[in-house]
């Protein structure tokens, strides 16, 4: 999941980006805002967004300023400007700027920038994956490090996630979402809102009530259930017909 904001003074155009935004899963719109005072603002408390769509042409700070300004505070942002006026290409060349969309907006567009940040996320994800075969977690007061093969299945327990292994279970207190971006894709799947599983541990898939099924897992005894629109895809890992 990316978190991105927009910056834009005009209404109209931020109602239409917004627009050709919405239908992309992989983005969450955190907020919207339409001067730069409030969005640098904004940035000095929160470290948590990943894109900003920002137009050049504002009050009080133009956007290539406020984006200099914003890179300061979060050097690894992508900012991608949103304008009317060519000219300002090359200052975003020169701040590194993830990409530059000229107005009138066009969907075609817009779609390429999205798969091509989502690339990059995937390719930071794979290389990361690649090098790192261990994760630290909660063991009282102390971290352990456990192997990622020790993992059995993370649930989510009362806004905590629970990482079960063989022989114990450990709290951490990152989010299942950033376990689910983290973890190799190709061992672990989200099953469920609440779960993500090893796909290498798993020896039943068994079905449950209400056409929905649950996993079993070697050696423990819990039951993992599989959300419905989970299901094609698990179907699918294990070519189950």
């Amino acid at each position: 999941m990316l978190n991105y904001i927009i910056v834009e003074d005009e209404m109209p155009a931020r109602e239409e980006l917004k627009y050709f935004l919405k239908k992309w899963e992989e983005l969450n719109l955190v907020e919207e805002f339409d001067n730069p005072l409030d969005t640098l603002k904004y940035f000095q408390n929160k470290n948590e967004i990943d894109v900003v769509f920002l137009d050049i042409n504002m009050p009080s700070i133009d956007g290539v300023s406020l984006a200099k300004l914003l890179l300061k505070l979060k050097n690894d942002i992508k900012i991608i400007f949103v304008t009317a006026y060519k000219e300002h290409a090359l200052d975003a060349f020169e701040i590194k700027a993830f990409d530059y969309i000229l107005k009138p907006y066009s969907e075609e567009r817009i779609d390429k920038v999205i798969l091509d940040l989502l690339d990059e996320k995937k390719e930071k994800i794979e290389h990361k994956n690649v090098l790192v075969n261990k994760i630290a977690v909660h063991d009282e007061d102390r971290l352990k490090i456990i192997f990622l093969n020790e993992i059995y299945f993370i649930e989510v327990l009362d806004k905590e996630c629970i990482i079960h292994t063989k022989e114990k279970c450990y709290k951490s207190k990152l989010k299942l979402a950033k376990f689910e971006d983290i973890l190799p894709k190709d061992i672990f799947y989200r099953c469920h809102r609440s779960y993500i599983v090893n796909l290498n541990k798993i020896i039943e898939i068994d079905a449950w009530f209400n056409g929905s099924y649950y996993i079993k897992l070697e050696e423990l005894k819990d039951k993992i259930p599989i959300s419905r629109g989970n299901m094609k895809k698990l179907k699918e890992i294990f070519v189950i017909k």
